[in-house]
Parts: structure tokens; sequence; C-alpha cells
């Protein structure tokens, strides 16, 4: 598997690690408090959001685990996007980031705290604290995998290597340094993986001779399609559109994109309620898109190569090609592109970790009314803290021969019952505090024990990835009751202190902070957010 790479690729390399660490000392120029370095000061434009919004999540999950996906179960993995993605992403941009905007909140788990309980706030801050070391894990294992295919290190020393290099950027910059780079590295992720498609389908004759091979490979006609016998189960994911829609397309998706602070952060960022709105919305259009360099590549490999899910794991799709494909310059753009895949990754799973944790947890629990140098001192620690709690994690990931089936796992537990949680809360105002802890407590054990009792055999979903569907809309159901029932035996809080956190009740003396332009019609949430679904249905027009 060692890439053969020479002088030049190096160059590549070196010069965007250069440019890298140059953006981070940069950054930390800008920082002078504790919104500085968690928020950005909240002065960024959408564009730059929006990119970095879309660029963070194009870490391992997205560039290894969809091209695994690509190999393992053919055209469904398309669901990720196009239902699993865009109508979420479009939902958070109209409907979820003014209430998260203009509560003035610097996280996810304050805004449960102001709409619950200090309970409910620590306990998401804790749950999200420890998916985002588990995350940054996975992104760490594949930048890790990355440079001992490049440079045969052994996986320890490439881990730690790589993890020295994401703490010393997010520690210099906070997240002025995360996010400009990973504007820089969404560009740079491009430019690796679209010379590997192209080849790629040079290589199998084009799109009419890869349709043809995929036809003959071990997925037969059903890796051409995404909605084909699903009625059925009968399908390479074993997937029933019960599952599809309900686990990935609305609990696992809302879940994910509306209450991951990892994501949500870079909104906060922006400089006002319209370009925060406007920032998952402008990630949407390029998320369309991003299956033509993720999942094509894993059609790709698989008739290319053989022996996948055995002689060889899912992760090497990528590699693999690249191995194979790319001509030397060429290759050292595309592992660039791997490598600022994964460091945008981590470098989300890091910032938001930081913020949570001292916010949410040291801020609010343990230590408050502290000065702010204090917070921006423990958050740089608790950077340090992440990174090598991540290096522990990524040996998890290495267990793993197909990365997306573990994070989707995860996403399950976490994300889909505090959506539960979020959204009753949001439209529900008799929802009362306890109701909040309860039931997102409830949801995350359900969670837990439908995944253990799949792997103890007791319930058969099929395969691992739909166990993970069948599992979150588990967890979102039993979420939903208890917090119902625990409402009916509880006090809920006042009106007055609900105002500007659930429907109904909006702020009192709400500030408009609209700036010149934003009525235009392309900068109109609305407008903008029904195009990237009407775009994302239609994609499913071309393959169903």
């Amino acid at each position: 598997m060692r890439l053969d790479v020479n002088l030049l690729d190096y160059v590549l390399i070196a010069i965007y690690f250069a440019t890298v660490l140059a953006i981070g000392f940069a950054a930390r120029k800008r920082i002078s408090s504790s919104l500085d370095f968690f928020l950005a000061g909240r002065g960024l434009p959408a564009w730059i959001t929006g990119l970095a919004f879309v660029s963070a999540n194009l870490g391992a999950i997205e560039i290894l685990g969809m091209a695994a996906q690509g190999v393992q179960y053919g055209a469904m993995t398309l669901h990720y996007y196009w239902i699993g993605a865009v109508p979420a992403m479009v939902f958070l941009g109209i409907v979820m980031m003014p209430f998260y905007y203009r509560s003035k909140v610097r996280s996810v788990p304050e805004f449960l705290r102001r709409r619950f309980n200090g309970a409910t706030q620590l306990l998401n801050a804790i749950t999200f604290a420890v998916a985002q070391v588990l995350i940054a894990g996975v992104n760490l294992y594949a930048l890790a995998l990355v440079i001992e295919l490049l440079l045969g290190w052994p996986l320890v020393v490439s881990v730690v290597v790589s993890a020295v290099i994401v703490l010393t950027y997010i520690t210099l910059g906070g997240l002025s340094g995360a996010i400009y780079n990973e504007v820089l590295q969404f560009f740079v992720i491009l430019a690796g993986l679209i010379p590997l498609t192209v080849l790629g389908l040079i290589k199998v004759g084009g799109f009419s001779g890869l349709f043809e091979k995929v036809r003959q490979s071990t997925l037969g006609e059903g890796g051409l399609h995404t909605w084909a016998n699903t009625a059925t189960g009968d399908n390479p994911m074993q997937a029933h559109w019960i599952g599809i829609v309900f686990g990935l397309g609305f609990v696992l998706s809302f879940g994910y994109w509306t209450t991951n602070f990892a994501e949500v952060q870079r909104a906060l960022s922006a400089r006002n309620t319209n370009a925060a709105r406007l920032t998952p919305i402008v990630a949407a259009f390029p998320k369309i898109l991003i299956p033509l360099v993720t999942v094509l590549p894993g059609l790709i490999a698989l008739v290319l190569f053989s022996g996948w899910g055995q002689q060889r794991e899912y992760n090497y799709a990528i590699p693999v090609l690249m191995r194979d494909l790319l001509p030397n310059g060429v290759l050292g753009i595309a592992v660039t592109g791997l490598l600022a895949s994964f460091m945008a990754g981590m470098a989300a799973n890091i910032s938001g970790f930081n913020t949570v944790f001292t916010n949410d947890i040291w801020q609010a629990h343990l230590a408050r009314d502290r000065d702010d140098s204090h917070y921006v001192r423990v958050g740089r620690i608790a950077t340090v803290a992440g990174v090598a709690l991540g290096v522990g994690t990524a040996f998890i990931a290495a267990g793993y021969s197909n990365i997306m089936n573990y994070l989707q796992t995860l996403f399950s537990f976490f994300n889909a019952p505090l959506f539960a949680t979020f959204i009753v809360g949001l439209l529900w105002r008799r929802m009362t505090p306890w109701a909040g802890f309860w039931g997102l407590l409830a949801g995350t054990v359900a969670a837990f024990a439908s995944y253990l009792s799949y792997k103890a055999g007791l319930v058969d979903f099929g395969t691992e990835l739909n166990a993970s569907f069948w599992g979150a809309g588990l967890a979102f159901f039993v979420d939903v009751v208890v917090s119902v029932v625990v409402t009916l035996f509880t006090t809920p809080k006042p009106a007055e202190e609900l105002r500007g956190l659930v429907y109904g009740l909006s702020a009192v003396n709400l500030e408009d902070d609209a700036l010149a332009g934003d009525a235009r019609w392309y900068r109109s949430p609305v407008l903008l957010g029904t195009g990237a679904v009407v775009l994302a249905a239609l994609m499913y027009g071309v393959i169903l």
C-alpha cells in the first residue's frame, strides 16, 4: 500500500503544512477575548462560514467513510447526502439558527440550560464532549493512516505527529484559525479528489463502463439504485425505506445537523442573524455534489479491485485509487487534500470540544465568575486535553474496517435523542426542565440498549448500519414518550423565562441586526433553502 511519492509531492505537502501553521499564527493576533477564541468574534460573512461549515464535515466521515460506503453499499450511499443532509441543513438555517443566534448562546448545551436547566446542560455537555473525542479519534486515525501509507511510519508515530499539527493551529488561533484553515482545506480537498475521480472514470470506460462493471460486481444491479427494493430490504444495505426515511432522513440527519455544536459553531461565528441562517444553506449546495468525488470513487474502486471486506479493508478505497491512478505531482495534491480533509474534521471536533468543556462544564458548573483571560487559558488547555484523548480513541476506530459504520453508531447514541429533546422543547412550551433531562437520558440509554441487543444477537437488523437507523428511531421515540410523561408530573418554567427560546414567545426588545443588501433575493434563506431541497430531489431523479 506504500504510495510512490517523490520530491515534488513532498514539497507540495510541506507548503500546505507551512500555510496551515501560518494561518494559525496570523489568527492568534485577532484573539483578545474568549468570544474571539471560541466564536471568532461573531464577525464572519456567510460565504466564509458556509464553506467552513461544509469543510468541517468533509473529514474522514466524508472522504474515507463515504468512499468505503460506496464500495460496500453502492448508490444507496447517496441517501446520506440528498435525504440525510440537505433537508436538515436547510431546516437548521431557516428555523433553528434564529433561536441559536439571537439568544446569544455560545453553544447548544447553553441553549438547553436556558430552555430547561443546568442538569440538562451538563448531561448534554458531557455526552457531546465524549462524542467529539471519539469522532476526533476517527479523523486522527484516518490522517495517521495516510501518513503511514505515505511515509511508512508506524501507526502510533503517525497518530502522534498528526495530532501535534492540528493541536498547534487550533491552540494558537482558536476558532478563527480553524475556520480560515477550513476554507483553504475545502479547495485543497477538491483539487485532490477531482483528478482522482476523472482518471478513475477514464480507467473504467466512463459512466457507461462503470455502470456495466458495477452490474457484474458483487453488488449487482442493486449497486446502481437508491430506492429499489427498499420495501423488502432486498438491497445491498438491507435497509427498509422506513429506516431510511425516519431513521436516517429524519432522526439521524436532523439530530446531527441541527444540534451538533461542531457544525452549529460555524454558523454562530457569522456577523449577523441573516449570515448565520445562510451558513448551512450555502453549505448545502456543494454538499449535493460532493458524492461525485466521494461515492463515485468508491464505485470505481469496487470494480477495479477485488477482495473488499476480506483481504482489503473498505477504508482503503481512496488510498488504493491514489496509488494506482495518480502520477507524481497530482499524487502530492491528492495526498495534501486527504490530509486537509482529516485535519478539517478533527479541528471541528476539537474546537467544539474546547468550547463546550470551557463554557458548559468548567464555567457553568466548576469555576464561575472568573476573569475572561482565565477561560481563554482553560480553552487552550482543553484543546490539548481533547487532542490527547483523541489520540487514544484513534485506536478504537482502527478496529473498524468501515469507519462510517462506527460513526453512524455514535450519532445514533448522541445526536438522535438530543434532537428529540430539542425539537419537542422548541415546539411545546409546556415541556418542563426535568422532562428535558430525563427524556435526553432515557433516549441515550435506549440507543445504547438497541445497539448492544444487536451485537448480542438478540435483534437482527441485517447490517450494523441498518441497526444504527433503527437505534436512532428508537432513541427518538423513547425520548419523546419520557419527556411527555415527566412533563405531566412536573412544573413548567414561567412564560417570561422562555421568551426567545420557544415558538410563540418572541424575545422582548429584539434588535434588528440586518445589514445593507440582506433583503436581496440571493441572500434570502427561504428562497435559497427551497432551491437546495428541490435540487437534491431532482438528483434522485437521475438515479433511483
